[in-house]
């Protein structure tokens, strides 16, 4: 095992930051009752429960805590949002997403095209970016459901919610519309209030709050069916005890969150442009797999052509240095990344790409370190590649480009 480690992969999960444990620690044997009891002793837990709603509903943008509903985590807010809305309009049968959501969402919709709903699966360009004109054509009378991602969890491409709002509902007020926002939470401001978004999803530990703990942002008055029944939890639409300990740790990461908001847009933004921007100029083989603006500040998606990516990887491994080739929820698949094939980059590099996230607690030296072992790590791979004489090409049109 390496000496230090460096984690660069906090797209897949970050640290819990030491403020949140130490709000969520009386929780577990001091204050430990049922926040729905009506005692003095449970109702001071409810109150405290309360108050992590209030921080998430400042979080999101929401108009009023009682739009925001606790749930297991970003999974389980997708499915809340989904099946509550087909389960609540059956009699529309239309879904319409994008080709590079998360599988969370894509395998929700290939399940619910087993049942019978007809799903409309939207491209995106080289950059990743949408096409608005295949949006709208796409939005028909019985299109129930739009759902799409505020930001993408391999890329870190930015999709205009707002803009997809004001189209889906002009087409067809009746629409809803549900954003993915578990990798947009604590890196891009969200406002929901002032959208016509009517549901949007949050996971914890995407930032620095603990796995397990998730929201549910359902603009007032929305219907939906629960995913989950059972008792009078989250005002009936979410069944089950709460998880109460996370719930505060969610509530004071997304305090933290919004006063650590500029430091991701400015020091973390910078140091992801410094490590890209190093790779780029000192691995020939490498290109970024999406536009170098519309993105959020902390990830970077790059491709190595003709070598493996779970070779950078391992070699990465050896010097402390924490990495993944996309999605933490596909990592264990040998199929190149559904993003990436979405927006058309070349098969060269499709297996040689891996994804690099920062937070708030990378340093400029871990930065440092990783770019000055990168090109080492990538040359040595270099070298084992089959493909000696298509790399000798592509390094002698960068040489005299």
């Amino acid at each position: 095992m390496a000496d230090k480690l460096i984690y660069l992969d906090n797209n897949a999960t970050t640290k819990v930051d030491e403020k949140v444990v130490e709000a969520m620690l009386p929780y577990f044997s001091e204050d430990y009752a049922n926040p729905g009891g009506m005692y003095d002793f449970a109702k001071k837990v409810g109150h405290k429960l309360q108050d992590a709603r209030e921080a998430v509903k400042e979080f999101m943008g929401a108009n009023d805590q009682k739009e925001i509903y606790f749930t297991g985590c970003g999974s389980e807010s997708a499915n809340m949002a989904i099946r509550g809305v087909v389960n609540a309009t059956p009699h529309k049968k239309h879904i319409i997403t994008t080709k590079v959501e998360h599988p969370c969402v894509l395998n929700t919709y290939k399940d619910l095209e087993k049942q019978g709903h007809k799903v409309t699966y939207l491209g995106v360009d080289a950059d990743g970016n949408l096409n608005f004109s295949e949006l709208e054509a796409a939005i028909l009378p019985e299109t129930a459901l739009v759902s799409l991602m505020a930001a993408n969890n391999e890329t870190g491409i930015i999709f205009p919610y707002e803009k997809v709002a004001e189209i889906v509902k002009q087409k067809n007020p009746e629409t809803k519309v549900f954003v993915d926002a578990v990798q947009a939470a604590g890196k891009i401001k969200m406002d929901f209030k002032n959208t016509k978004v009517d549901f949007a999803g949050i996971s914890g530990h995407k930032f620095h709050a603990p796995k397990g703990i998730g929201a549910l942002y359902v603009k007032a008055g929305t219907p939906f069916v629960p995913l989950i029944t059972g008792g009078h939890q989250e005002r009936a639409k979410r069944a089950g005890t709460e998880n109460t300990a996370s719930i505060i740790g969610m509530g004071k990461a997304a305090e933290l969150a919004i006063d650590a908001l500029s430091d991701e847009l400015t020091r973390v933004k910078k140091l992801r442009d410094k490590l890209e921007r190093n790779i780029l100029q000192n691995v020939f083989n490498a290109r970024l797999n999406s536009s170098t603006g519309n993105r959020v500040p902390n990830t970077t998606n790059i491709g190595f052509e003709y070598i493996e990516g779970e070779l950078i990887l391992l070699y990465l491994n050896e010097h402390g240095i924490c990495a993944s080739s996309g999605s933490a929820c596909t990592s264990g698949s040998l199929d190149p990344s559904h993003v990436l094939r979405a927006m058309g980059v070349p098969f060269t590099a499709l297996h040689g790409s891996i994804r690099l996230s920062l937070s708030r607690y990378t340093t400029e030296e871990e930065i440092d370190y990783t770019c000055k072992v990168f090109p080492e790590i990538v040359e040595k791979i270099n070298k084992l590649s089959p493909f000696q004489k298509e790399l000798a090409e592509l390094k002698s049109i960068k040489t005299h480009n």
